[in-house]
């Protein structure tokens, strides 16, 4: 019984990737950061003082490139949705001479027309939260061009920890960002 389970499950990924592309591949793009310790971070590095610039997020929003790749996997089939898990691993800041990774793990749909929407978490410098991305699909040819915009809601950070024998209380927000990523790819059968 399990071979069959697992016979019949491949058989439905072959038939889904037949149906709709599939979109792994680079991807570039920029991000727009709201105000919040990430944008202070990106905007004057590591000599960044909270104390003289009385807190937190006063730096202003900021803005980063992105570069990296996405790869993804089809696990379901609808005839014209499919459902996808993504994988997407970016570097920004390196226009400023920075090192940010990300990544995100993302599950959702794509139909046959390339409209698809995913959300998962996203790993980063700031922390664990929540993306949700929303895409589309252009071709030409053989040629994808996947163009995606991504949101990551500012998380609110509070605590504290000991300094020098000192209680050191904080209260900070991430800031939000918007990314809007392209990549490409090119596939070698003909679209349906």
């Amino acid at each position: 019984m399990k071979k069959i389970l697992i016979f019949l499950l491949l058989l439905t990924n072959l038939y889904a990737y037949s149906q709709i592309e599939k979109l792994s591949g680079p991807r570039v793009g920029i991000t727009f950061i709201t105000e919040g310790q990430i944008s202070d971070y990106i905007n004057e590095g590591l000599d960044f003082d909270e104390d003289e610039n009385k807190g937190y997020g006063n730096t202003g929003f900021s803005y980063t490139t992105q570069y990296g790749w996405q790869w993804e996997t089809k696990f379901s089939d609808g005839g014209n949705i499919v459902g996808i898990v993504e994988w997407v691993a970016l570097i920004a800041g390196l226009e400023k001479g920075m090192f940010l990774p990300s990544a995100s793990s993302l599950v959702g749909i794509r139909n046959s027309k390339g409209f698809e929407c995913a959300f998962g978490p996203n790993l980063s410098l700031s922390g664990v939260a929540m993306a949700l991305a929303l895409g589309y699909n252009f071709k030409s040819g053989n040629l994808n061009i996947p163009v995606n915009f991504a949101f990551v809601p500012s998380i609110k950070k509070e605590g504290n920890y000991m300094h020098n024998g000192n209680v050191v209380e904080y209260n900070y927000s991430t800031g939000s960002r918007i990314s809007l990523i392209v990549g490409f790819n090119m596939n070698k059968r003909s679209s349906k």
